[in-house]
């Protein structure tokens, strides 16, 4: 029993921008480091430069304001913080002007901070040149390293993707010149520089050629579950209100240690859920806070959820089964690169369960199906499904909405097939009964969808007719079906949806039986023609 009283907490869980230690919550990350295992700080000394991957609202502002004010506990180091965000749709001398402007304001602030002997001799050297382009950009440093090399310039410029497009190869040139012919200079004013982004900035091409691959590259890693251990205790500290070390750990696991996350939670926790309080807060507190997370609008959810639409075909089959991690994949690339998946081991995995959440009921409520509609008369006595009717009600929900999103840059694209019937589907394990996964490693090949259901296992394999003849494409998954997944999962009837574009929408759709009873498909053949008239060029995407 806690006998401290409540007190009223001094800080805040920060969830909207810059976390100030002395207003917020603040964890420090101790594990950004590179692949040779050194951290920013010995990074800098050493003089490199380097990128830093992290996707928005990751907390890389704070570490970075973080890394500046442990610089400046060394009057040698100028540690600048730049920002490009909002520069992208600017002009080259404009976007210069700028550059100049926030860069000469926090230079000269420090020098007369550590009462530089040459602030005076800099500023005169400002206020008659100006930056124009990325020559001048060279040649101010240049000059810098003539009148204050004694000094240690660290340039860290944020959202380094909002740069202008026009002028990207030209500045990472410069910035590469320079690393080049200060590399063995010991004394030289631009010292180290770090490029912050949501891309990986040492893999951009230009002209055939990386200019940023001079850099050591570093990841900003998620809270580590002693971050979030540290956060909560200092509002415990604050208040005499303690987390159970089962709550810690269950946000921590719930979030995967996201620092938007984990403060958002915090908030939600000490605020609404048990708020005013000495008595702890648990894992059930932590059920109720992520339900009310979850039902939430926010600014967060808002940008991610733009993003993941994007490629959301390729997010919903990460959720339901942890395909192959591809560097090369755009798709996982960029969903990687908005924090929204990420690698684990060699499959690719949703960031953290609250996206996965979050984002999948999203995508399937936009497919606007009926979940007590979707599995009305089909489970039949002993939990078994009758999958014939439910893919029959499917074709005739495909009828209902229409076939336009099946249909990208003219060809239809069966990936939206696959999409809208994992949607269909995924009522009948939202209650914990069952299994859904995508794009599953079976015997010779890769199941399109595996629904588990009271233990019992339906295949279902999804096709694009790109043929004249729909019973080419017919036979083809009947083999495909029958030779590599039935055999192989121990199961003896499978089934085989087929989206053909010569069928007009809303065609009848009949059930077609094939092969014998150890081995039996049935077929459907489901109309996503956009009229009976249209010709339309066939492709698979």
């Amino acid at each position: 029993m806690n006998e401290k009283p409540y007190r009223k907490p001094v800080r805040i869980f920060e969830n909207s921008g810059t976390v100030n230690p002395e207003e917020s919550y603040y964890a420090h990350l101790d594990n950004v480091i590179n692949t040779q295992g050194q951290d920013i700080k010995t990074m800098v000394d050493r003089g490199r430069y380097f990128s830093m991957f992290a996707p928005r609202q990751s907390g890389k502002t704070t570490f970075l304001e973080g890394i500046r004010a442990e610089l400046h506990k060394d009057k040698t180091y100028v540690a600048i913080i730049l920002s490009f965000q909002k520069y992208k749709s600017l002009d080259i001398p404009r976007f210069y002007s700028l550059l100049e402007e926030k860069f000469h304001r926090q230079l000269i602030t420090r020098l007369e901070e550590v009462q530089c002997e040459k602030t005076e001799t800099v500023k005169q050297f400002l206020d008659g040149f100006h930056l124009s382009d990325h020559i001048s950009f060279s040649q101010l440093f240049e000059e810098l390293n003539r009148i204050i090399q004694f000094k240690k310039i660290v340039v860290f410029i944020d959202e380094f993707d909002g740069i202008p497009p026009g002028d990207l190869a030209n500045f990472l040139y410069a910035l590469r010149d320079l690393y080049l012919e200060y590399k063995g200079v010991k004394q030289k004013a631009l010292y180290s520089v770090g490029l912050i982004g949501i891309r990986n900035i040492t893999k951009l091409v230009v002209g055939g050629v990386s200019p940023f691959n001079i850099a050591d590259h570093v990841e900003l890693p998620p809270f580590s579950l002693n971050n979030v251990r540290d956060l909560y205790a200092q509002y415990t500290e604050e208040t005499n209100q303690p987390f159970t070390e089962d709550a810690v750990k269950k946000v921590y696991g719930e979030t995967g240690g996201q620092p938007w996350l984990v403060n958002r939670l915090g908030a939600i926790l000490t605020v609404n859920v048990k708020p005013g309080t000495v008595e702890p807060i648990d894992e059930k507190d932590v059920d109720k806070a992520i339900q009310l997370l979850l039902t939430e609008k926010n600014d967060h959810f808002d940008n991610l959820y733009e993003k993941a639409k994007l490629y959301k075909e390729t997010f919903v089959e990460i959720v339901f089964d942890n395909v192959k991690y591809k560097t090369d994949n755009e798709d996982q690339s960029w969903l990687e690169q908005y924090g929204l998946i990420k690698k684990k081991e060699v499959k690719a995995v949703v960031a953290n369960n609250i996206y996965k959440m979050r984002f999948t009921e999203t995508f399937f409520d936009e497919a606007d199906i009926d979940d007590n509609a979707s599995a009305q008369r089909v489970v039949l006595p002993g939990g078994i499904l009758d999958m014939e009717n439910i893919l029959l009600d499917f074709a005739r929900y495909i009828a209902q909405i229409g076939v336009r999103a099946f249909y990208q840059g003219g060809k239809p694209y069966e990936k939206t097939g696959q999409f809208l019937l994992t949607a269909w589907l995924y009522p009948f394990i939202k209650g914990g009964e069952g299994e859904l996964r995508c794009e599953v490693s079976s015997g010779l090949g890769r199941m399109d969808i595996l629904l588990t259901y009271k233990g019992r296992r339906y295949i279902i394999e999804t096709k694009v007719n790109p043929y004249a003849d729909v019973t080419v494409i017919q036979k083809e998954g009947i083999e495909q079906v029958s030779a590599k997944y039935l055999a192989s999962e121990g199961v003896a009837a499978g089934y085989l949806v087929i989206f053909d574009p010569r069928s007009p929408v809303g065609a009848p759709c009949k059930p077609q039986y094939h092969g014998p009873e150890d081995k039996k498909i049935t077929s459907f053949t489901i109309g996503i023609g956009r009229s009976k008239s249209a010709q339309i060029k066939i492709s698979i995407l």
